[in-house]
């Protein structure tokens, strides 16, 4: 399902004066889907009967995106957005420095300090994790990193994510000793070392975040890496399959201001109103992206908890993927990783 789009215009008469606090319309650039009609009903609706401002949603892709802040066209006043990709648009001039005076609901309350980033606030952890099915091993349970690349005690094929994100190198390391707290920097020959030695045994490295729930599902793999909250409804309609935590590499969505944005004003307001947590909660409820704020827990039910990468548990047992080391070291890492593809 996808949430309605809306194409905006600076022309338009509520929209024609740039920062102003009666703009009444605000458009946000989110991704869509599934994901986007829960922020439809958890965090916009809402907010727009609370302040009486109207959000139109629209789901440019990150070259489009910047093309247009380039240009000094950008159609939108909010990026919801990877937390990476706020990153790059940082580098690239794209993005408004983030005033947090006018963000009171991220003051004390307990957001990762690599959230509150100058560009960019995170909103909701998601994550890479392992998934597996649960008759493919004669009652067994893959437990780590290790036993998924333990094909003798876990015979059968493999699925990794390929391109669509970055590669993960962090789960070859983990499987191949390496504490989960002393990942960083990367050990990259040593990832690659411990890729060939399950690279016989990866069926097909997927690039689209449903298919691991297919191939798991079609038994074309015993497990997989997956995104977390992907195969929640194929485990609620009795599937086999089941999750893993351990090594669970997290990432955040999150709130940036574009360069030229129309309502700023009304962005605060919108990037503020998503970080309290009775919203984030809510969000949580109808999509299983993870609160950053930690508050949020406490309006949240234990079944929606069981799928969250920032639930205290989780937290515990996985990691933060380390923004700033792979978009240094990306071009090194993907001339490498696309010869290791090759057949």
């Amino acid at each position: 399902m996808t949430v309605s789009s809306f194409t905006a215009c600076d022309s338009s008469a509520d929209r024609s004066n740039t920062g102003t606090k009666d703009i009444k319309t605000l458009v946000v650039r989110n991704s869509g889907g599934v994901s986007g009609e829960a922020k439809r009903k958890a965090v916009y609706d809402p907010f727009t009967r609370e302040t009486g401002i109207r959000v139109e949603v629209v789901h440019h892709q990150y070259a489009r995106l910047l093309t247009q802040i380039k240009e000094g066209r950008a159609h939108f006043d909010v990026m919801d957005i990877g937390m990476a990709d706020l990153a790059r648009l940082r580098q690239e001039g794209a993005c408004e420095e983030l005033d947090y005076d006018r963000l009171k609901n991220a003051r004390n309350a307990g957001i990762a300090d690599s959230l509150l980033t100058s560009h960019g606030v995170g909103t909701n952890y998601w994550a890479n994790v392992m998934a597996y099915r649960t008759d493919a091993f004669g009652g067994k349970k893959p437990e780590s990193w290790a036993d998924f690349w333990d094909t003798g005690a876990f015979p059968g094929e493999r699925a990794l994510q390929g391109s669509i994100d970055w590669p993960e190198l962090e789960f070859a390391l983990l499987a191949d000793g390496v504490p989960m707290d002393r990942l960083y920097p990367l050990d990259v020959d040593r990832a690659f070392k411990s890729l060939d030695e399950i690279k016989d045994s990866v069926r097909t490295l997927w690039e689209d975040g449903d298919e691991p729930g297919v191939l798991l599902a079609r038994k074309e793999v015993v497990a997989s890496s997956v995104w977390s909250g992907r195969l929640h409804d194929l485990i609620q309609r009795g599937r086999p399959l089941a999750h893993q935590w351990n090594g669970a590499r997290r990432q955040s969505n999150g709130y940036g201001i574009p360069k030229g944005a129309a309502n700023v004003d009304g962005a605060y307001r919108l990037i503020d109103f998503a970080l309290r947590p009775e919203v984030q909660a809510d969000f949580a409820e109808m999509y299983p992206l993870a609160p950053v704020v930690p508050g949020a827990y406490q309006y949240l039910s234990r079944t929606a908890v069981a799928d969250l990468a920032s639930s205290p548990g989780h937290l515990a047992s996985g990691f933060d993927l380390d923004i700033e080391w792979w978009i240094s070291n990306q071009d090194t890492v993907t001339e490498r990783w696309q010869k290791w593809t090759r057949p």
